[in-house]
């Protein structure tokens, strides 16, 4: 019943993200490769991560584990594995397509990392499950629009500089995220939760914006 809840949220949102996707579906095969990626993306992260523990040897601290270890090994791989699978592909023929796939990678790799959090025999339990699902999951998929609307930015528009905002913008936000989850400071909530509103209003808005310069939402207007 865990495994079931943990992957539950991110069932949701790539169907979210799958019905917002309305003038061009991406192909079925490109969408489970952004989900293959995302998730192994986690073996990747995890990877990385213990490398940096055993490299740089250092004292756990809320900024270190949200900018470092967290976010800033996260982000870093996810954005990788992003640009390699939709950058030279042909598929990524519109700017949406750079949050769907975003979004997709994103939420990959938040359903394994869920799954491990809930089954943990310390951390996990139905608590963890619920927390998870209204926070860290959606978070993960916020983070993966910010990305993907940078990237289809810089496609199609040709500016260099969105191609780094695609990396900059969603670490930052991953980066504040933790911080203010990991104090234990009761006033962290406040900042925390103007955050997650302005990722919800932001998120939604930049993909409304997609969909409204879409090509194929324009070719569809003419032949209607």
């Amino acid at each position: 019943m865990l495994i079931e809840l943990a992957g539950a949220p991110a069932a949701a949102g790539l169907f979210f993200i799958y019905v917002k996707d309305k003038y061009e579906k991406e192909p079925w095969k490109m969408l489970f490769l952004g989900l293959f990626f995302g998730v192994y993306t986690s073996a990747v992260i995890l990877g990385a991560g213990r490398w940096l523990e055993w490299r740089f040897p250092h004292a756990e601290t809320p900024l270190y584990t949200a900018f470092v270890s967290s976010a800033g090994v996260e982000e870093a791989v996810k954005f990788i594995f992003l640009f390699f699978l939709i950058w030279f592909n042909r598929n990524f023929n519109e700017p949406l397509d750079g949050i769907v796939y975003g979004v997709f990678l994103s939420l990959g790799f938040a359903w394994v990392e869920n799954i491990l959090y809930v089954t943990h025999p310390i951390l996990g339990g139905y608590g963890t499950a619920i927390t998870r699902a209204l926070l860290s999951v959606p978070g993960h998929g916020l983070f993966g629009v910010q990305m993907g609307y940078h990237m289809g930015k810089a496609r199609f528009e040709g500016r260099k500089r969105e191609l780094l905002l695609a990396f900059f913008v969603p670490y930052l936000l991953h980066g504040l995220y933790n911080v203010f989850l990991l104090e234990e400071d009761m006033r962290f909530w406040i900042p925390f939760g103007a955050l997650e509103i302005w990722l919800w209003v932001m998120g939604l808005r930049r993909i409304r914006l997609m969909q409204r310069i879409s090509p194929f939402r324009q070719k569809k207007n003419r032949l209607a």
